[in-house]
């Protein structure tokens, strides 16, 4: 029995293609430009599936929700917005909604989540309550950013572990916390540890607990961070320089839920969400001999990579926005950035990524008594805070600069950053690693999401190209097309 779907979007030419395309892919289809035609149809029982935009002429689509899941909870509920925020895809995820997609939207992708909805659907979990939807944990309307957004919105509500892996000063830490503040666990603790800041020898101890006397100057019974976790979540940040031993016991505890404090005797059975962390290449740490392969794969149950800044460039207004408020309600005297000012800002490589921005907007606001900040004022502020900083070729056209030139001016600040000292081994690999992700998100950008001709573009298989996509968590492009 061919399967209906009921399709309802004000935007006529919207409707348009969504009727052809459900068409042509072998369903029926019923659409609507307004939520009381979509409402009439859906309470008398009709219907297998329903596309809605959000915001319609009469009714708001996250209002309508309840009461479509109230009436007929089984029915799965597709819902489109060109409101691209992370608070959009949790409240699509709270009011039960199926999935999100933010427009523009990929046709291909709409008919596959439609052919997995009608096979498999799915019973989402009641929404949280409304004053959790306040707030903006995390900005930016970006492409990439709506990939975030997605893989958070599906983890709400679930226990999976989760790595997440980018650029020192990405929000690593913002996203464990939005994850945790928005999911299940949010009534519990949300304990951070960075394993980069303890001393190697008392890591275990930080971890798991110690017991009096169980080395030289444990005076007293300490809990550890599991144990302050407990009904909550745990965010182990920067779980690349966890040492060998601690990495085994973090396994076991793992792998049979308990542990015990140093020096003690007796197993604790824990309950804790586990979020790990890294700036590393962990597989490259693998090869090494520096971090476990099995433990990798605990941890990366779901794996979520985090662009950096300079791959999220239209963010940067959005984010400049955020920090002012956050600057004002501290005391900050409030500032305007002209478009001059953004475009530099947009234009800079920010090498250290949404944190460096935060410092530079809060300096700017402090330090400079114009109510509007001009484009000088910014150039002088990034070429102080970079020796020989790249912000001179802010304005060079776009291939002024060589993938050579471009390349060697990367390592030459990469190796400068070291001083005397020289980077990690492994060099040739992880440069090559990390370009091959920006080289294909090109080639998908430059296609439109197209992996067909992006492969042919490239010289790959198409095999090899999914494959590399979904290794190194590449975000497909949409088109910004109207859909």
């Amino acid at each position: 029995m061919t399967a209906t779907i009921l399709v309802a979007d004000d935007d006529a030419a919207i409707r348009t293609v969504l009727n052809q395309a459900l068409s042509r892919a072998g369903y029926d289809v019923r659409i609507t430009s307004n939520a009381a035609t979509l409402w009439r149809w859906i309470s008398a029982g009709e219907g297998d599936l329903v596309v809605t935009d959000v915001i319609m002429p009469d009714e708001n689509a996250f209002d309508l929700l309840p009461r479509i899941k109230k009436a007929r909870p089984d029915l799965p509920v597709l819902v489109m917005s060109a409101q691209n925020t992370f608070m959009t895809a949790i409240k699509a995820s709270e009011k039960g909604a199926y999935d999100y997609l933010p427009k523009p939207f990929d046709l291909t992708e709409l008919i596959a989540i439609i052919g997995r909805a009608l096979s498999e659907p799915k019973k989402r979990p009641a929404r949280l309550d409304d004053d959790m939807q306040d707030g903006m944990p995390l900005v930016g309307r970006s492409a990439a950013m709506q990939e975030i957004y997605r893989v958070l919105a599906r983890l709400m509500q679930t226990d999976l572990t989760l790595m997440i892996t980018g650029e020192s000063g990405t929000g690593k830490e913002l996203v464990a916390k939005a994850l945790h503040d928005y999911g299940k666990r949010r009534n519990g603790p949300f304990v951070a540890i960075n394993m980069a800041a303890i001393p190697r020898d008392l890591i275990e101890s930080e971890l798991f607990g110690h017991e009096k006397g169980a080395f030289t100057g444990a005076q007293n019974r300490s809990t550890g961070r599991f144990e302050q976790a407990e009904g909550g979540t745990l965010f182990l940040d920067e779980i690349g320089d966890m040492p060998m031993d601690a990495q085994t016991r973090l396994l076991r505890v793992l792998q049979q839920g308990e542990y015990t404090t140093v020096g003690g005797r007796t197993p604790i059975r824990t309950d804790v969400r586990i979020v790990a962390a890294t700036n590393k290449d962990l597989k490259q740490s693998i090869n090494q001999g520096l971090f476990r392969e099995d433990l990798y794969y605990r941890l990366n149950v779901v794996p979520l990579r985090l662009p950096p800044l300079r791959d999220r460039a239209e963010d940067i207004p959005d984010l400049v926005r955020h920090f002012i408020q956050q600057g004002e309600k501290e005391g900050l005297d409030s500032k305007r950035f002209d478009h001059e000012a953004l475009e530099v800002m947009k234009a800079y490589a920010w090498p250290g990524n949404v944190r460096e921005l935060e410092n530079v907007v809060r300096r700017l606001m402090a330090l400079y008594p114009q109510d509007v900040i001009a484009r000088e004022i910014v150039e002088q502020e990034l070429r102080a805070d970079v020796a020989d900083s790249p912000i001179s070729k802010v304005g060079m056209p776009s291939g002024t600069m060589t993938i050579s030139q471009a390349v060697e001016e990367n390592m030459r600040t990469y190796f400068s950053s070291f001083g005397d000292a020289l980077p990690p081994s492994g060099l040739y690999d992880r440069v090559l690693t990390e370009m091959e992700y920006p080289l294909i998100l090109a080639a998908l950008t430059a296609t439109r999401g197209n992996q067909i001709k992006a492969a042919d573009l490239l010289g790959l298989n198409r095999n090899t190209l999914r494959k590399k996509i979904r290794e190194l968590g590449v975000s497909v492009y949409r088109s910004s097309r109207s859909a």
